[in-house]
Parts: C-alpha cells; sequence; structure tokens
C-alpha cells in the first residue's frame, strides 16, 4: 500500500458539519467551535489556522452530541464520560440520579487550584464573581468556579482588580437574561420532550452568543490596537 493510500482522511469542519445535518439538524459550525472551545474537541490545524478533523474526531464528535440529545447530560459530564470510556454506565447512572452534581472543594484548594491567594478568592465572592455556599460552617465551590477565580486571577496579574470585573459579570448576566427570556418558558415546560428540545437550544443560543461576542470583543482590541 502506498503512504498517500494509507494516509488518514481529513475532513474541514464545513465538510463534517454537513455530514451530521441529517442526524443531527441543529449542527452548525458555531457549535462545533464551541465543543472545541470547551475542551471536548481537539482537531488539528494546517499552518494557515484551518481545523481539521480525522475520522476518530468525527466519531468523538458524533459520540458528544448524541450523550447531549439522548442522554440529555451536560458538557462536563460528557467529558467525563469520554475521559473514562470504561466507566461511562456508571458514571451515566450516578449523574442522571443525582442531578449531576459537580465536585465541590472548599477555599484552600480553590486557591490551590485557581493559583490565587485566599485575599483575592475573598474579594472576587465579595463582587459576585465567584459564588459559594455554606455548609457546617464550611464555604464550598463548585469546578466552575474554579476556572472563573483561575481567569481572574490572571487578569488581576495585569492589575485588574476584582471590582474592575463587575463589567464582566454584569455582561455576562445580561447576554444570559436575554437567552432565558427566549428559552425560559420551555425549560420549565411539564413536557419532558420539550424541556431537552430547549436545552439543545439554549446549547446552540450559548455557543452562538459567545461567538458574537467574541467576534466584537475582537473588533474593539483592533480599533484600540490602531488607535
Amino acid at each position: 500500500m502506498s503512504a498517500t493510500a494509507s494516509k488518514p482522511r481529513l475532513l474541514t469542519i464545513g465538510t463534517v458539519c454537513g455530514m451530521l445535518k441529517e442526524e443531527f439538524p441543529d449542527i452548525t459550525i458555531s457549535k462545533i467551535r464551541y465543543l472545541e472551545d470547551q475542551g471536548l474537541l481537539a482537531p488539528r490545524r494546517t499552518q494557515g489556522g484551518y481545523r481539521m478533523f480525522s475520522e476518530d474526531d468525527v466519531e468523538r464528535l458524533e459520540t458528544i452530541l448524541r450523550l447531549q440529545r439522548d442522554e440529555f447530560l451536560p458538557l462536563r459530564v460528557i467529558r467525563q464520560e469520554l475521559a473514562a470510556p470504561g466507566s461511562t454506565e456508571r458514571r451515566r447512572r450516578r449523574a442522571l440520579g443525582s442531578g449531576a452534581e459537580e465536585e465541590e472543594v472548599d477555599l484552600p484548594e480553590l486557591c490551590e487550584r485557581a493559583g490565587i491567594d485566599a485575599r483575592l478568592a475573598r474579594e472576587l465572592e465579595e463582587f459576585g464573581l465567584v459564588h459559594g455556599r455554606s455548609i457546617g460552617g464550611q464555604r464550598l465551590y463548585g469546578e466552575l468556579e474554579v476556572d472563573i477565580a483561575a481567569a481572574c486571577g490572571q487578569l488581576a496579574r495585569f492589575g485588574i482588580d476584582p471590582r474592575h470585573l463587575r463589567t464582566f459579570r454584569s455582561a455576562a448576566e445580561r447576554e444570559a437574561g436575554l437567552i432565558e427570556a427566549i428559552i425560559g418558558p420551555a425549560l420549565r415546560s411539564r413536557s419532558a420532550e420539550r424541556r431537552r428540545g430547549a436545552a439543545e437550544d439554549l446549547e446552540l443560543l450559548g455557543a452562538q452568543a459567545q461567538e458574537l461576542m467574541q467576534r466584537l470583543f475582537l473588533r474593539a482590541l483592533r480599533r484600540l490596537a490602531s488607535t
């Protein structure tokens, strides 16, 4: 067999999107990019920066989309499923039975994972950027709060204090409020099928809104650089 014949076939993101449309009518390029941003996909890149998907990448994407559609799993749980395929069924039963509760850590561990000190962590919570809950006199924080604290810590190294980051929180809450006004009634429906469809729409809307904000932010930064 020649080297050319044995070379794995790579597909562009547009081709992949078209291939999956029949089974997943709501799939879009934006959603695939969003899944990549969330660390669920890692396609190769050409020298020009174009995404190229292998057959394994496409199979992984199909698995993600089926877990979303058929099992109604959030992306965090799907990430766990993909990381430990041998325990897929056990994890799935536990997620569905317990509401897919995420791991929680105390303040010292949050600081260690996020690379910040306790003073900054308390300031982040004071300004509503990090949310914790009290159990038995101890503050506990979810995995998402750790990620947020880490991002805030990186910005703090540039001298951006928590009080200045409230604008990011407010912007995020406004975006979420807009999407909630559109999707909220369906999410609270008594129909399980309608709730399932609303959750898929929520994921898609979130991805599209995120991409729009990234593009607008990039444009603003380019204008800043050109002044």
